[in-house]
């Protein structure tokens, strides 16, 4: 989790539904309102860090209700109006009374994941002395005395004086997203916020213009590489950028400026960009998966961030650091896991590394118990995933619509159990834009949340 609590307003149920699921998997804390009474009693109950309000609902418009919290000094927090066909218009008017911006349906996924962390980026920076740094406490990385942490400490302290591109090898939980955001902090010299795109969300057919924004009838919608001005824009798995979004990079990146898509005028880009990969992004290069000179350019600085595997003399501190944050950042009761626990957990294979590790860490203080964790409850945590048949078992003893749908629910089961619950992985795997196989996961009634446990 990342702290930040959003409410999705929005009178549409599978929109309310797909956007509370879409921002969930990415670590939010996600209430709804499916109207505007409903949404004026959530705030009054608990003031969210972000609001996504829609324009029209049934009983108040979106801007109505904007405007009474704008005059009522309620609007205290950071709001992207949702918008539908032929009311863009008055989601840009809505603007003027507090909005900071605004998404179209049907809704993109890369710009709702950036329109969201710019927003919140800077809704906490108005709030701020230290413009675009992070206010809440970030994970922590580098916790423990083992030789690998004392050489990432090492390495974040040079990080804070450099302006060079960094890229960070790794597997996917491993901390290259932490240590990312840690490097981001602090370094001085950077300013604005910090900005995380997630390449494999981007569309070949959209890349362009959400990596550099659009000009459009007197409207200005920024991109990426406008929304880190001034910060960082740390591109994950960057081998998997569509080509022309890679040629634009390249291009921004020798010329240190950039063309909105329908623009005229130049904009400056101003911002370290640091980029993340599994493995060495040359066999991407020679896959012809990632352009030669992108490469080069974003690879000034490489560094490898082990798996957690590699390290395992550092999970006990891990350990109490992250109980520590869930402790201080979610209110969660403070537990203590016994040395046969710790030990339990060194002794574990963690393919999701860091993250994994986070998750269970969680997951036990949610439950509750006595002070003490013991192994028994690490290892119902942990589980086991039973051995899944060699074959899909396929019904013959039902319609073929229910036939259809049982072997689906199979099919996506075992692939995002062979992905470890990534969306991403899963999404390329079977061929889906991840949107639509968000709708197709709620519909077969697959709980993202139950499978990865």
């Amino acid at each position: 989790m990342n702290g930040n609590s959003v409410l999705v307003v929005d009178d549409e149920p599978d929109i309310r539904n797909l956007l509370q699921e879409i921002l969930e998997d990415e670590g939010y804390n996600v209430s709804t309102a499916d109207n505007a009474a409903s949404a004026q009693d959530c705030i009054t109950e608990s003031r969210p860090d972000l609001v996504l309000l829609d324009i029209w609902m049934p009983d108040t418009d979106g801007v109505s209700l904007l405007k009474n919290w704008q005059g009522t000094g309620q609007l205290e927090f950071p709001v992207i109006m949702i918008s539908g066909h032929g009311t863009v218009e008055t989601a840009v008017e809505a603007t003027r009374h507090g909005a900071v911006d605004f998404i179209e349906k049907p809704v993109s996924l890369a710009k709702l994941l950036l329109t969201v962390e710019k927003a919140l980026a800077e809704g906490y920076a108005a709030n701020s002395d230290t413009a675009g740094k992070a206010t809440v406490k970030r994970l922590p990385l580098v916790a423990g005395d083992g030789p690998y942490m004392r050489v990432l400490r090492e390495q974040l302290d040079d990080q804070s004086s450099r302006m060079d591109t960094l890229l960070l090898l790794g597997e996917p939980g491993s901390g290259r997203v932490l240590f990312a955001q840690n490097a981001h902090d602090a370094n001085h010299q950077i300013q604005g916020p910090f900005i995380q795109l997630r390449c494999d969300t981007l569309s070949a057919s959209h890349a362009v213009r959400e990596l550099c924004g659009e000009e459009k009838d007197g409207t200005v919608s920024m991109g990426y590489l406008e929304s880190a001005n001034t910060g960082t824009l740390f591109l994950t798995d960057i081998d998997h950028l569509p080509s022309a979004a890679q040629d634009c990079l390249r291009s921004a990146i020798e010329q240190q400026g950039f063309l909105r898509l329908g623009g005229s005028q130049r904009v400056p880009f101003r911002c370290r960009l640091m980029a993340s990969a599994r493995k060495d992004i040359q066999s991407a290069v020679r896959d012809g998966r990632l352009d030669a000179n992108l490469a080069r350019l974003v690879s000034s600085h490489t560094l490898t961030i082990k798996p957690l595997r590699e390290h395992p003399e550092d999970i006990p501190a891990l350990l109490e650091a992250f109980v520590n944050w869930h402790v201080e950042e979610e209110g969660l009761p403070y537990r203590h896991f016994t040395v046969a626990a710790q030990n339990r957990l060194r002794n574990s294979d963690w393919p999701g590394n860091l993250l994994e590790l986070k998750n269970l860490v969680q997951r036990i203080l949610l439950i509750g118990g006595a002070s003490d964790i013991e192994v028994a409850e690490v290892d119902k945590a942990l589980g086991v995933v039973p051995a899944m048949d060699a074959s899909l078992a396929l019904r013959h003893d039902l319609p073929l619509r229910e036939a259809r749908a049982d072997f689906e629910r199979q099919y996506l089961l075992r692939c995002l159990s062979e992905a470890q619950g990534n969306i991403g992985d899963l999404a390329k795997h079977v061929g889906m834009e991840r949107t639509h196989l968000y709708r197709k996961l709620r519909n077969l009634n697959i709980d993202l949340d139950k499978v990865r446990e």
